[in-house]
């Protein structure tokens, strides 16, 4: 296993990272199962675990808590808040009132005092930046969470909450969880370049591409992937888009073969290899699958095959742009983007 600071924190992690998405109801993973992939993950040198409030609607949290009981010092604990908690419209983004609120339902989760990292889901924009950072800071510095950061924000709003966070002596984000993988390689024009040059540490997930990078994908075959039996249209081949993706695929699969890898290991070679991402986050739902992908551990491209991967899929392109989740508002609200008509 590789280690790698988390941006500027000091902290070292592991360049592969488990999250939790899966265990629960999601995954349909028992705590039996989500226990053995956890000791599976540490075992192999794995010190970072990444869940969320709202897998499950809580239940992973629960798994994790009891997972990890009697080593909690051993690993770096992240988890994020800020996506739908039921129905009340209170339940939800960043305000501070509910992150105050939330953060104690994860802690009684997790059966923790403090989590490592706490990150908001997605950009809110119905909360001003000084609002989250000031609630965040005040959180940091009663010891119930060390570090925070955010997930899937647009670039201009991370860049914006770094220039709050100056602006009003608060702290500030210190990493940020974006998708990335070779067919979504999008955040390589935007995301990454700002998250270097501000010295966040990238958390990056989705690695294998809701499962296209995983080997199960492939021409000919059936498609019975979990994720498939839920969302369907990203998986229809008869589709254009998905027409694109399966080509790419073949092409990347006999590329691993020529380099003697699997595909999941140059899928996760590659996202590890950018200098701009710390951990690749696995969301395995058995044990095998957990082993599969732990075999990328130690891999490393060469500039040959990272070269053949560009020409297969072209850098700072996502072959799948409507799957992706840090859109601006005003790309998909026409109102955003339109004077209205004076009045007459």
């Amino acid at each position: 296993m590789q280690y790698r600071t988390l941006g500027r924190t000091g902290v070292q992690v592991s360049s592969l990272a488990l999250g939790a998405m899966n265990f629960g109801r999601i995954g349909r993973t028992t705590q039996e199962e989500a226990t053995a992939i956890v000791d599976a993950a540490l075992d192999a040198g794995v010190n970072v675990i990444d869940t969320a409030d709202m897998y499950g609607d809580g239940e992973s949290e629960e798994m994790v808590g009891k997972a990890i009981a009697g080593r909690r010092d051993d690993l770096v604990l992240a988890t994020k808040a800020g996506m739908p908690m039921g129905e009340e419209r209170n339940h939800q983004g960043s305000s501070r009132r509910w992150l105050v609120t939330e953060l104690e339902a994860s802690l009684r989760r997790l059966s923790v005092d403090h989590v490592d990292l706490y990150q908001i889901h997605r950009w809110d924009p119905r909360t001003s930046d000084e609002e989250t950072l000031s609630a965040l800071t005040d959180l940091q510095r009663a010891g119930k969470i060390r570090y925070f950061g955010s997930s899937t924000f647009p670039a201009h709003r991370i860049v914006q909450a770094q220039w709050a966070a100056r602006e009003h002596h608060l702290s500030r984000y210190v990493t940020e969880q974006p998708s990335y993988s070779i067919l979504q390689r999008g955040i390589e024009t935007h995301v990454l370049p700002v998250t270097q040059e501000y010295g966040l540490g990238v958390l990056a997930w989705s690695p294998l591409a809701s499962g296209w990078l995983s080997g199960a994908i492939r021409e000919g075959r059936d498609i019975t992937t979990h994720r498939s039996g839920f969302l369907p249209a990203r998986f229809d081949t008869t589709l254009p888009a998905n027409r694109t993706r399966l080509a790419a695929v073949e092409r990347l699969a006999a590329l691993a073969e020529e380099a003697g890898l699997s595909l999941i290991q140059l899928a996760l070679g590659f996202v590890t290899a950018h200098p701009g991402v710390t951990s690749a986050l696995l969301g395995p739902r058995t044990v095998d699958h957990l082993h599969s992908q732990l075999g990328a551990a130690d891999t490393v491209l060469t500039a040959d095959v990272l070269d053949a991967i560009d020409e297969i899929v072209t850098p700072g392109t996502d072959l799948a742009p409507e799957e992706k989740f840090d859109t601006p508002p005003s790309l998909l609200d026409t109102t955003l983007r339109r004077r209205p008509l004076p009045r007459v």
